[in-house]
């Protein structure tokens, strides 16, 4: 984590930096390695795998700082990129230093999360920087939990994504955002505890959204406003995404259960059975 640079080697300062490489796995062995106060930055990279670690505190402000605040980020040219069984946290949210935990931006595609956990932050992440970046995903997003995160679960600009049998709980402000056109598939998640899960949020710039088989228990839904437009309090289908790969879903009702001894990092890998 120290900066090198010369023609093999180009890397930054106090971050993991997977960066101008291909074909690459990082997994922590056992119980999984913790990376605390360190983030991973991919760039210019693809075909990469990371599996079976921790990555918490991870701030862009105060000390130590490390990878923008952004304990996973990819950004420029990253392609082909699937992380799976790890656990992402923060201890707060941007006035306490930290940023997103898994932010895709600048032409990242190809990307899928899998049986982690995010908790504790502020922001879950984005895919897409700004309302001109709009080169990003597609993304899959399934078998994870979001616990106490107060929005972006994800923030989606322009991109395209499929969020199923994911657990969602203690959502406090926002959830999945789609906007400028980002549309999402919804497909047998649990919603617990929650505000706002689904909709456009903080722009009149709509996004759109597929909404199948969800559980939704105990979710307030504020109204529809300028630069606020919730899904709910019923939500329906304001788009039709088709999937381009097989998968196989659990019902919405086993979400917990199955979660509970799958998701994150020292699982042993387990996955649905």
């Amino acid at each position: 984590t120290s900066k090198v640079s010369g023609d093999s080697c180009n890397t930054a300062d106090d971050v993991i930096e997977l960066k101008e490489i291909s074909n690459v796995t990082l997994i922590g062995v056992g119980n999984g390695a913790v990376f605390d106060q360190l983030g991973i930055h991919i760039r210019n990279s693809s075909n990469i795998i990371i599996r079976n670690i921790t990555v918490k505190n991870v701030k862009k402000s105060g000390s130590p700082t490390s990878n923008g605040g952004d304990a996973i980020g990819m950004e420029s040219n990253v392609s082909n990129i699937w992380v799976d069984h790890v656990t992402l946290e923060a201890s707060g949210g941007e006035d306490d230093g930290y940023d997103a935990l898994f932010d895709l931006k600048n032409n990242s595609k190809y990307v899928t999360l899998s049986y982690s956990i995010l908790r504790n932050s502020g922001r879950g992440g984005l895919v897409g920087s700004s309302d001109s970046d709009d080169d990003n995903g597609p993304v899959t997003y399934h078998h994870n939990i979001y616990q106490n995160i107060d929005s972006r679960t994800p923030l989606l600009r322009h991109a395209t994504a499929h969020s199923y049998n994911n657990y969602y709980v203690n959502i406090n402000s926002s959830g999945m955002n789609p906007r400028i056109g980002g549309e999402i598939r919804v497909e047998n998640n649990y919603f617990e505890d929650s505000k706002d899960v689904l909709g456009t949020f903080y722009t009149n710039d709509y996004g759109y959204w597929q909404v199948i088989g969800n559980i939704f228990d105990n979710i307030t839904w504020t109204s529809d406003g300028d630069d606020n437009h919730p899904a709910g309090p019923n939500p329906t289908s304001t788009t039709s995404i088709s999937i381009p790969y097989n998968y196989n879903l659990d019902d919405a009702s086993c979400i917990q259960g199955i979660l509970a001894v799958t998701a994150g990092a020292g699982t042993g890998l387990a996955t649905s059975d």
